[in-house]
């Protein structure tokens, strides 16, 4: 029978490799140590590069990375918040000094002429953009190389694989990755780190390759909760430029980096129509989760969302077929030698889905998401389980995302704290969910539960 110990930070299995370094520092806290000049940027920054040396031949997080000369060329004059800090970047977002091939045959030489926007910014606040980061194809169901970090026989989840793989390791810091179902907190929950999904348009997106429009959001992976709330405040967005855009307010944060305390919080414990997918060790790490919160005041009810809500998966799939298939449809046309059969089956069955179905689809996700607030108006947020449970054996499949399907349908922000290790060295962990629009409470939630669990 499996067994669930508590969790242990930095969990890296040995077939990967050895390497004598300590794991570099924590995003705030490495910033913090830059900025206040007690470590050298650039010492940070080879940290970074000499694990990933040791590490990457295993790991296969990268679908490439800057020479270290670039990198440090990076660091002149150069004096933001992210000055130092290396930061991995989804294979789906546009950058000019490294291919963005999007984990496709079609794009595998791409060279783009200008970074996106969100990659600019990390630029501007002093960031080296570290390497471009394993993606399936084009974010969908086809896995790439990468291997879990905890135990290389199994998936490290996707489509963000070489995001949370290379944190999970100690590699970065900070990773971006992209969610239109699960692809930020399941890969999360899977390495054991943190994985925060903002409010629908509040990260920009632009120049990110799409998938499903209505769907689609940019996320990070980090090591903490902490860590999650530093990268949104510098990476949110500032302007309505894009289409669907918002522009939320930065999360309060202490002057070391911290966000602030709150009270014990009021949970729903939420109940689905998926439960019976849910593993034994994924409950008991729940229910030890559940019975740890209590324990410390918080208030943790069972609770259940009118049925409405459980059609809205059903229409996320409508909405990402009909979108993925306009997004996909001349690739099959075009290359269908290059496309696997993933994609394929997206077309075919984004083609089936009638104009009915899918205007029933979008004013459902408008309704729902405005809804969810007044349907948690006793709680501070949803506490659920980020996956079905341990990540799944082998390369093959990427894990199933339908613990995560609703939220991204929302748009509401999701995050996902690792919580406990099985005895094979996997993560598991749980989801916590707030109204669209608060952000700043979920992070603080969530700092609040990581500082027991």
């Amino acid at each position: 029978m499996m067994t669930i110990s508590s969790l242990k930070t930095s969990v890296v299995h040995p077939d990967l490799g050895t390497t004598a370094d300590a794991c570099p520092l924590g995003l705030v806290e490495a910033s913090r140590a830059i900025q206040s000049g007690i470590l050298s940027a650039s010492d940070y920054l080879m940290q970074c590069v000499h694990r990933a040396d040791a590490l990457e031949p295993g790991l296969h997080a990268f679908v490439s990375r800057a020479p270290s000369e670039a990198l440090l060329a990076q660091l002149e004059h150069s004096d933001g918040a992210l000055s130092g800090i290396p930061v991995g970047i989804k294979d789906l977002i546009a950058t000019a000094e490294l291919p963005t091939t999007c984990g496709s045959a079609i794009y595998v030489d791409q060279m783009l002429s200008e970074d996106a926007p969100i990659v600019t910014r990390i630029r501007q606040l002093g960031g080296a953009i570290f390497g471009k980061t394993v993606t399936t194809e084009f974010a969908w169901r086809g896995p790439g190389p990468t291997v879990n970090p905890s135990n290389p026989a199994h998936t490290p989840g996707g489509s963000s694989s070489g995001s949370a793989a290379a944190v999970a390791a100690g590699i970065l810091p900070l990773a971006l990755g992209t969610q239109t179902v699960g692809s930020v907190i399941r890969p999360a929950a899977y390495c054991g780190i943190v994985g925060f999904k903002a409010s629908f348009g509040a990260v920009p997106r632009a120049q990110t390759f799409p998938f499903a429009a209505s769907l689609d959001h940019v996320g990070f992976l980090t090591r903490s909760v902490d860590d999650a709330a530093f990268a949104f405040n510098l990476l949110r967005n500032r302007t309505a430029a894009e289409p669907d855009s918002i522009v939320l307010p930065p999360v309060p944060m202490n002057l070391d980096g911290g966000l602030g305390t709150m009270s014990p919080p009021r949970l729903a414990m939420l109940r689905t129509p998926f439960d019976d997918r849910v593993t034994h060790g994924q409950q008991q790490a729940m229910q030890t989760t559940i019975q740890t919160l209590r324990a410390a005041g918080a208030v943790v009810d069972e609770f259940s969302l009118p049925d409405e809500y459980w059609t809205g998966v059903d229409a996320m799939f409508c909405l990402l077929e009909a979108e993925g298939a306009a997004v996909h449809a001349e690739h099959v046309r075009l290359f269908p030698e290059r496309v696997t059969h993933h994609i394929k089956d997206l077309v075919t069955n984004g083609r089936l889905r009638g104009a009915m179905d899918y205007l029933f689809a979008r004013a459902l996700q408008h309704k729902l998401r405005y809804a969810l607030k007044d349907t948690l108006k006793n709680y501070d947020a949803i506490l659920t389980v980020p996956a079905t449970g341990e990540a799944p054996e082998g390369l093959s499949s990427t894990g199933d995302p339908i613990f995560c399907a609703l939220w991204s349908f929302l748009g509401a922000p999701a995050l996902t704290l690792p919580v406990a290790r099985t005895d094979k060295g996997l993560s598991l962990g749980v989801q916590l969910v707030a109204p669209y629009l608060q952000d700043a409470h979920l992070l603080r939630t969530g700092k609040w539960v990581q500082t027991l669990v």
